[in-house]
């Protein structure tokens, strides 16, 4: 026959077990939610519910959903899989949060106007749609260490540049043996002509070398944009590097 204090402690962690597993997600929003995170009409438990709407940080979105992961939990990680709709957009994957605050972002798919990040980037007037196909992304202290990828722009507007929309443009992420992330930009239907490779480095130092020329339909003001670059090459490419530290 089991002790007395062993049916005690069982009768307790029955409880504890039971506590969490209703733990109500509005309660658990109202003590742990971050600065700039506002939601509404919350439903659930904070292992699965949903809310109405709410916002990060200025950029809105409704229809949140999430499902908790607990074998992530083997790896560090309270993960859930989520899946919400930013205005015009869709987003859905797997959100992790790891022990030191490190987001791990997994099979992340989604699509988002990109009119939506033009508050939070400081870019008035940007415009277009970025659909992103992220196999594994890592951010620590809110800036990428590890990414695996691809990013697709489509009809990029930057009125800083032209008043008319870009193109469609593509990065691709792989894993480098080097630890640094490093991507290849390219355009894929544009009013310019761009290849590159970007590579982000474990000290936060960036940098992007490529080469851009004019095509068919490249307007005036980009041609002589173009010729700030320096002298192009024989086949009318120009050679770009920027670099700098985030």
């Amino acid at each position: 026959m089991p002790s007395r204090r062993r049916l005690v402690a069982i009768g307790i962690v029955t409880l504890l077990i039971g506590i969490l597993a209703l733990f109500p997600a509005r309660v658990a929003y109202q003590w742990f939610a971050p600065p700039g995170v506002q939601v509404s009409g919350l439903q659930g438990t904070i292992w699965s519910g949903s809310a109405v709407g709410g916002a990060v940080n200025g950029v809105y979105f409704r229809d949140l959903r999430w499902q908790f992961k607990p074998l992530r939990l083997m790896q560090g990680h309270l993960a859930y899989t989520i899946d919400l709709l930013p205005d015009g957009g869709f987003l859905a994957g797997d959100v992790g949060v790891g022990l030191g605050g490190d987001i791990h972002l997994n099979d992340l798919r989604g699509s988002i106007p990109l009119k939506l990040l033009a508050g939070p980037t400081g870019l008035r007037g940007l415009g277009g749609t970025a659909n992103a196909d992220i196999t594994r992304l890592h951010l620590s202290d809110g800036l990428p260490v590890e990414a695996v990828g691809n990013l697709d722009v489509i009809g990029l507007l930057l009125p800083l540049v032209a008043p008319a929309p870009l193109g469609t443009f593509r990065a691709e992420f792989l894993e480098d043996a080097s630890g640094d992330i490093v991507g290849s930009i390219q355009d894929t239907g544009a009013v310019i002509e761009l290849v590159g490779r970007i590579v982000l480095k474990e000290n936060r130092a960036y940098e992007f070398l490529g080469r851009i020329a004019a095509n068919a339909d490249t307007p005036p003001q980009i041609r002589q944009q173009l010729q700030f670059l320096g002298t192009p090459n024989d086949r009318g490419q120009y050679e770009l590097r920027l670099e700098g530290q985030l």
